[in-house]
């Protein structure tokens, strides 16, 4: 970028043959339109890694907590879709209580492993270019989640499973299933549940609980002068 306006300058001194004082003075403006511009776009990309921290912060705050997800409609992790199914059966036959324990067991597993994806966040924060900075800013009001969600998925999910089946073993989540699962064998006309993989199902629904409350974080900072809680945000969220 630099030595495109130099070359530029050269070419505008050749062709006037400005005196050696002139000269100067052009090469003087240029360089501080090229550091004014370096300085904005550095300001740019540290907002947006400033408002993707306050996020984070933010969200991991809410959700990794007792109740995070449990008292949240919008998070909650709800039933298998197979036990959902046949639920007002299972109530109905007066096994409300273990499905409320299991629902709840679920949601205690995700409050636990909602902080561990601050390190990962971290990482790939750090490792947004230039580009992928500029991009974000030019796109949706979900830009930065979409891309952090982009680049931690996979690995999210294979670093909250083991928490997610420590915590599951602690409230016995595994065995209420499994327990229900044969309550349902017993009742006619309903059928037999499928057993799903348990730590995949409730980490999966943990991390789309965690990118909801991001994406809604971000979408607050963009939109809500309010929401913009430091100076740099103030500055490049206008």
């Amino acid at each position: 970028m630099v030595k495109k306006v130099l070359s530029g300058v050269l070419l505008v001194f050749l062709l006037c043959f400005p005196t050696q004082a002139s000269f100067l003075d052009v090469m003087k403006e240029a360089l501080g339109t090229v550091t004014a511009k370096t300085a904005a776009e550095g300001r740019i990309d540290l907002g947006l890694k400033e408002a993707l921290n306050v996020g984070i912060r933010n969200s991991i705050a809410r959700l990794g907590k007792e109740n995070g997800y449990f008292a949240d409609r919008a998070v909650k992790i709800l039933l298998p879709a197979e036990v959902q199914k046949t639920e007002k059966v299972l109530r109905a036959a007066g096994f409300g209580p273990e499905l409320d324990e299991f629902i709840l067991s679920m949601n205690r597993a995700a409050e636990k492993a909602a902080p561990l994806a601050a390190g990962l966040f971290a990482d790939a924060i750090t490792d947004m270019s230039f580009d992928d900075a500029q991009k974000i800013l030019r796109g949706s009001n979900t830009a930065a989640t979409d891309y952090l969600k982009s680049k931690t998925y996979d690995r999210l999910l294979t670093l909250f499973e083991p928490t997610v089946q420590k915590t599951m073993g602690e409230y016995q989540v595994v065995r209420q299933y499994n327990e229900i699962a044969g309550k349902l064998q017993s009742i006619p006309l309903v059928g037999k549940a499928i057993n799903p993989d348990m730590g995949n199902y409730v980490s999966a629904k943990a991390l789309d609980g965690l990118f909801y409350m991001l994406a809604k974080e971000e979408a607050q900072i963009r939109t809500n002068p309010e929401a913009r809680v430091t100076q740099l945000l103030k500055e490049v969220f206008k």
